[in-house]
C-alpha cells in the first residue's frame, strides 16, 4: 500500500498530467472550490468553472513536465505541503513552437474524508545564476 506521501506525489503528478492532456475534468476534480494560485500573473482565487475554462481555452498550454527535489510535509494528518522544482514545456495554444521554464512550485493539499484536494498552488521562476568569468 502506498504511503500518504507517495499518494500525494501521485496526485500532484496526475494534476500536471491532466494539464498536458488538457483534461479539465480531472484537473478540477483534484482542486478544492474555491482554490488559490500565486504566480507571475499575480494572486488569484477561482472556482471549478473558471479553472476549467483556463484549461480548455487559455492561451498557454503545458506540453511536458519533469519534477525534481520533491519534498512532502504533513504538518497535520489532513494537511500536506509539497515543494519541488519543475521543468515545464509550454506553448501557445494551437502552435507547435514551445519553450521550457524551470520553476519552484508548492502545492497545499487538504484531506476531506478520504479525498485530498489542492487548495493552493504557487510558482516562481528559478533564478538563473550569473556565470563566472
Amino acid at each position: 500500500m502506498p504511503t500518504t506521501e507517495q499518494n500525494l506525489v501521485d496526485l500532484e503528478t496526475r494534476f500536471w498530467q491532466s494539464l498536458v492532456d488538457q483534461d479539465a475534468g480531472i484537473a478540477v476534480g483534484l482542486l478544492s472550490e474555491p482554490a488559490l494560485m500565486v504566480s507571475s500573473h499575480g494572486a488569484m482565487k477561482f472556482d471549478h468553472a473558471a479553472y476549467g475554462k483556463m484549461v480548455d481555452q487559455g492561451s498557454m498550454i503545458v506540453i511536458s513536465f519533469e519534477f525534481t527535489d520533491m519534498q512532502v510535509m504533513l504538518p497535520k494528518p489532513d494537511i500536506a505541503i509539497l515543494t519541488y522544482r519543475v521543468k515545464q514545456g509550454i506553448a501557445m495554444r494551437g502552435k507547435s513552437e514551445s519553450t521550457f521554464q524551470e520553476m519552484n512550485d508548492s502545492s497545499t493539499w487538504v484531506r476531506t474524508g478520504s479525498d485530498w484536494k489542492c487548495v493552493m498552488h504557487t510558482e516562481s521562476p528559478v533564478e538563473s545564476k550569473p556565470s563566472k568569468g
